[in-house]
């Protein structure tokens, strides 16, 4: 590409939207639920792994219990006091297909006004300010997750000044990686498979991402000279030096906050799509919203 891809411009602009839905959080939080509600979170790809975080940190949070789940697998009889329903196009089949079958409160985050899932939810947030125009999701997502941390009371300033070094940090070895595998504990295990999604998506790259505590049952035997293994939040103990010894190089922002580590590898798969010659705003076989025939 001779130009810079429209996914590098939305993924400078992430430290601003969550200042913006953290300050703003009032306007955008109330419909979201309460403390000590029954709730479920939604969605499909990236949107799932953002209903992962905030369900395993809405339950350390003591707000309540959480679930996620992927838009095709929610149990359908299962109590809850709300559903939650994360789309950026608002157009994503297996969503629209939940909430026209569910009886239970919905609430939808979309960036997408004039969507479907805007009439079918029973409330929605409209974050049409953080929508892209790359097929590849990074500054929606991670604003609705900034929206969301919010709600639990989580102050994002830290969070939005690590974003901000976030931007600066050299990638250029870390995209040369022949393959990365992307740890995370609790929360943090909902942004590890979204960082290596989007080197699948963006770069076509071989990725995995686990439990960090599950990496040691079978994944480590992959690594080596010339991999990558990625710890997302804080390291359980031993793991570092468990992936030294394998010779893989470990990447792992202990100093930042969660989110921000994504934003480093956001960079990372960009990159690397680049210095393969690749198209990150447009990945082979995606679009912007997987619309199946009915």
């Amino acid at each position: 590409m001779t130009q810079m891809p429209f996914v590098s411009t939305e993924i400078a602009t992430q430290p601003d939207l969550w200042r913006q839905v953290a300050d703003g959080f009032a306007q955008y939080g109330g419909a979201l639920p309460k403390a000590g509600q029954r709730v479920a979170a939604v969605g499909c790809g990236t949107s799932w792994f953002m209903a992962m975080a905030y369900a395993a940190l809405r339950e350390d949070l003591g707000q309540g219990e959480t679930d996620a789940f992927a838009g095709s697998e929610f149990p359908a009889g299962r109590s809850y006091d709300a559903v939650v329903v994360i789309s950026r196009s608002g157009t994503t089949t297996e969503v629209l297909d939940l909430i026209r079958a569910t009886d239970l409160p919905t609430v939808a985050i979309t960036a997408t006004a004039d969507s479907p899932i805007v009439e079918l939810a029973d409330h929605t947030i409209l974050l049409d300010f953080a929508d892209e125009q790359s097929v590849v999701q990074t500054r929606f997502a991670t604003t609705t997750l900034a929206l969301l941390r919010a709600s639990l009371g989580e102050d994002l300033v830290k969070a939005a000044a690590d974003a901000r070094t976030a931007l600066t940090l050299d990638v250029d070895d870390i995209a040369k990686l022949e393959q990365v595998t992307y740890v995370g504990t609790r929360w943090t295990v909902g942004l590890a498979h979204e960082a290596a999604l989007k080197q699948r998506e963006a770069a076509s790259a071989w990725t995995e991402a686990y439990p960090a505590m599950d990496y040691r049952h079978g994944p480590i035997a992959i690594a080596q000279p010339g991999r990558g293994v990625w710890i997302f939040g804080e390291a359980p103990a031993g793991l570092v030096d468990d992936v030294t010894a394998t010779g893989a190089t470990l990447v792992h922002h202990a100093d930042l906050d969660p989110m921000a580590s994504l934003i480093v590898a956001q960079r990372v798969a960009v990159a690397k799509s680049l210095a393969l010659g690749l198209n990150p705003d447009q990945p082979r076989s995606l679009s912007r919203s997987v619309i199946l025939d009915a």
